[in-house]
């Protein structure tokens, strides 16, 4: 094989590696109980504006969770900004819980200063 070939073929496998290994990393909604909403006022710790989806480290009754937010176009598009998400901010989180992972919930929505924003 020449060396061309040779090098076209492992960008090719590092490629198909690394699309799976993100695929496997990201979790399906189903990993998260759709039957029992929760609602936690807290104040954010931290918190990330990028995609796939943003998240934040929410502080509520002395547990920390990590929260999943949606994808940044979806959270400008309906309003919640990332000022809105500053470390330092009240807000209520209504959500599910991870099936697996006690402290991870997925948002359908999040209220600051009184305005609530959908989230899905």
């Amino acid at each position: 094989m020449s060396g061309f070939w040779t090098r076209s073929a492992i960008v090719a496998a590092l490629s198909l590696g690394l699309t799976a290994s993100a695929a496997v990393a990201h979790h399906g909604w189903s990993e998260y109980d759709e039957k029992t909403p929760l609602t936690v006022d807290g104040v954010v710790k931290s918190s990330t504006y990028t995609n796939p989806h943003g998240t934040m480290k929410f502080e509520a009754d002395g547990k920390t969770w990590d929260v999943v937010l949606a994808p940044v176009s979806r959270m400008q598009t309906r309003g919640l900004t990332a000022q809105m998400l500053a470390a330092g901010t009240k807000a209520r989180v209504v959500g599910y819980q991870h099936r697996k992972i006690a402290t991870e919930m997925r948002a359908e929505n999040v209220t600051v200063d009184g305005k609530k924003v959908e989230l899905r």
